[in-house]
């Protein structure tokens, strides 16, 4: 039987999450999204199931997690390293050409495994170069079913190797799930992985070629298959040694060295159980219960699964994974009020972890002084700018705009044309570092000008958006004007909404400052960003209450 992969996935997180096996019918229920079934058909269900799919095994009449053959002594491992040559990078469009494999058991090479294979697609000329295989040859080779197959019967059940596994194994695993209905039947170790764990710091690259010059192996890759088995095998040997050289006595140990992530992250998947599949934020809570690390989420199960399921992180992310002890959520109603109250509560907690948001006192403006621009921390109409650099570089080269340029920012260009015949001319007379910090400024300038005309567009924009409140029918109201978020309000179904509305109107039409506040920035760019692509969920309409009114009417009337 052939269940979609994200079916059996959802049944090995769930036994993840459990910690604990399922009967066959709590499985079914988990499988085939069904309420109830006859123990005896679940029971044959499930069973086809956990035969397809080697992360899977049956414990007793449950279904439960398989385990890898974690005592095996490293002397006494078995290993199948291989590689493959594609036609192209993904295993939704590339096809495999070759297969190459090495047996490795007691840390010496016993056996090999090679074929070419068909594509029956022609081959890119630029992996044609690359590898050296050519059409003529391929149509000559076994069709990709039978030497998959072949090299399935050369593996059996040994753990595989490949170097940046996860490529290969993308091509492997498509095939094998068209052939026999399930994934590769062993686990993978990845030597790229095994390298960055053993060989911080010695390495600079953990390429093969790299990995191959830094050993000194026998085999040199070359974008053929089995040279390139055989190279990986020797840096296997070599990997185990220093893994040796740490402690590593086992199979299992070995495993783990090659995903330090997942060891370290693995026991902290339930402290996202029971997270909501609604809007909000979330905050990682360290030791002493200081907020490490902030985020929002469209779903928050979602998301914070994929903390313990994806890749590897920022480094500052990874290090909040590492010392994260509880994650608290806060639900709201949309998308756009999570990313909201997110950006409030990094200005408020500076969580070590958050890139953006930390420091608005770092913001800048140009001021106009006498006949030229100088970088403030002042409030002016001509901010506020992120980057202190940048702000400088753009004043130097305004230094040379005249009084009437300097007038029509931002909406002119300024003193950019003849900047960028003068860098033309520095440049014909080989003046190259001169034409280099011109440049720089020109660009700089360029940035700027471009960031002051967004914020004086959105400034010009007065509209109120609605979206749904966490309460059932109720909806909140952002009301903006300004370049400011004027006011949010709760607006309650009925007659109620319209005291909300007019309160909200009048914040609206308050006047405006002359400058923008750091923290009015950061909100508008925020709000700007959904208006560009308005979800579902988000209405945009004018500052006038009977429109806001008939649109709260009409969403009452569809709930």
């Amino acid at each position: 039987m052939q269940l979609s992969l994200d079916a059996v996935d959802r049944l090995v997180d769930a036994l993840e999450e459990r910690a604990a096996p399922l009967d066959p019918v709590g499985a079914a229920r988990v499988l085939f999204a069904t309420r109830s079934m006859p123990v005896a058909l679940a029971s044959t269900l499930v069973g086809d199931v956990v035969a397809g799919d080697a992360r899977l095994r049956i414990v007793g009449g449950t279904v439960a997690l398989a385990g890898l053959e974690c005592d095996q002594p490293l002397e006494q491992a078995e290993f199948v390293v291989f590689d493959l040559e594609t036609t192209g990078l993904s295993a939704a469009t590339g096809r495999i050409c070759e297969i190459g494999a090495v047996r490795v058991r007691a840390l010496e090479s016993v056996d090999e495994f090679q074929t070419l294979v068909d594509p029956r697609v022609a081959m890119p000329a630029p992996i044609s170069r690359l590898t050296g295989l050519h059409d003529p040859e391929l149509r000559q080779a076994p069709r990709v079913a039978t030497a998959v197959r072949g090299f399935v019967a050369f593996a059996g059940d040994t753990t595989l190797v490949a170097h940046n596994a996860r490529f290969d194994l993308s091509f492997l695993d498509r095939q094998l799930e068209r052939l026999y209905g399930r994934r590769r039947v062993a686990p993978a170790l990845d030597t790229v992985a095994l390298a960055r764990r053993l060989l911080a710091g010695r390495v600079r690259r953990t390429s093969l070629a790299s990995l191959s010059h830094f050993f000194g192996t026998t085999a040199r890759p070359c974008h053929r298959a089995l040279p390139d088995a055989q190279a990986t095998a020797e840096v296997l040997v070599q990997l185990i040694g220093l893994a040796q050289e740490r402690g590593a006595r086992t199979l299992g140990e070995l495993h783990a060295l090659a995903a330090p992530r997942k060891r370290r992250v693995y026991g902290k998947r339930s402290l996202a159980h029971g997270a909501p599949t609604r809007p909000g934020v979330y905050l990682f809570h360290g030791p002493g219960d200081q907020v490490l690390y902030v985020g929002k989420a469209r779903d928050l199960r979602a998301r914070l699964r994929s903390y313990f399921r994806s890749d590897r992180q920022r480094p500052a992310v990874e290090a909040a994974l590492a010392a994260v002890d509880r994650i608290e959520w806060r639900i709201h109603g949309s998308e756009l009020e999570a990313a909201l109250d997110e950006l409030r509560l990094i200005r408020e907690l500076r969580p070590p972890a958050n890139a953006r948001g930390l420091r608005p006192d770092r913001y800048v403006y140009l001021r106009r002084r006498g006949d030229g621009i100088v970088v403030s921390a002042a409030p002016t109409p001509l901010g506020p700018l992120r980057s202190r650099r940048r702000a400088h570089l753009a004043a130097r080269a305004l230094s040379t705009a005249t009084v009437e340029e300097l007038d029509a920012l931002p909406v002119g260009e300024g003193p950019l044309p003849h900047l960028r015949a003068r860098l033309g001319n520095l440049s014909d007379c080989r003046r190259y570092e001169d034409a280099a910090r011109l440049r720089d400024r020109i660009a700089a300038l360029e940035q700027v000008l471009g960031h002051l005309r967004r914020l004086a567009q959105l400034r010009s924009r007065a509209l109120c958006v609605l979206a749904p409140a966490v309460e059932p029918r109720w909806a909140r109201g952002f009301f903006v004007a300004g370049g400011e978020l004027r006011a949010v309000r709760t607006l309650p179904p009925g007659a109620g909404a319209r005291v909300e509305v007019e309160a909200g109107l009048a914040a609206a039409h308050a006047a405006a400052s002359e400058a923008l506040a750091p923290e009015s920035v950061d909100e508008l760019l925020v709000i700007a960003g959904f208006l560009n692509r308005p979800p579902p969920e988000l209405t945009v309409l004018p500052l006038d209450a009977e429109a806001v009114l008939r649109e709260l009417a009409r969403r009452e009337r569809s709930t």
